[in-house]
């Protein structure tokens, strides 16, 4: 799909506060400042502060997100992937047509079942620690 031409529901599903969380947990974990981040990626730090405070939602060129993405040693396409809700591809992944509506949509019914998996884990865990106490499901 052009840049220029984005559904309704292209701008409801993107999350750029998660955006912005990926980016400040990484620039911290790295010890960096905000103009190292900008200097590294060559974006301009006025553009790193907007996507950082998440002051300015608007459409960014996936340039600028791929070029904080490899600037903050993340595979290219991590930050659009976090942007749309997706599980992000690991470094030294092929591209993924991010175009391709099957793909996009595959990619979000992954994460979703492995929220999923998780929240089964936890339960789990909950109901055995009830059973070890003795309260359990009436016999």
């Amino acid at each position: 799909m052009s840049a220029h031409r984005r559904t309704t529901e292209e701008w409801v599903s993107e999350d750029w506060a998660a955006v912005a969380k990926a980016i400040n947990e990484r620039v911290n974990e790295l010890g960096w400042r905000q103009r190292e981040l900008a200097e590294r990626s060559q974006v301009s730090q006025a553009i790193v502060r907007e996507i950082q405070r998440n002051t300015v939602e608007r459409k960014r060129s996936e340039r600028t997100l791929e070029a904080l993405s490899v600037a903050l040693g993340w595979h290219p396409q991590h930050l659009t992937a976090v942007l749309h809700g997706r599980i992000p591809p690991a470094v030294g992944e092929p591209r993924e047509d991010m175009d391709d509506a099957v793909s996009a949509r595959l990619a979000v019914i992954e994460r979703r079942l492995t929220d999923l998996t998780e929240q089964l884990a936890e339960l789990r865990a909950d109901v055995a620690v009830l059973i070890r106490r003795g309260g359990g499901p009436a016999a």
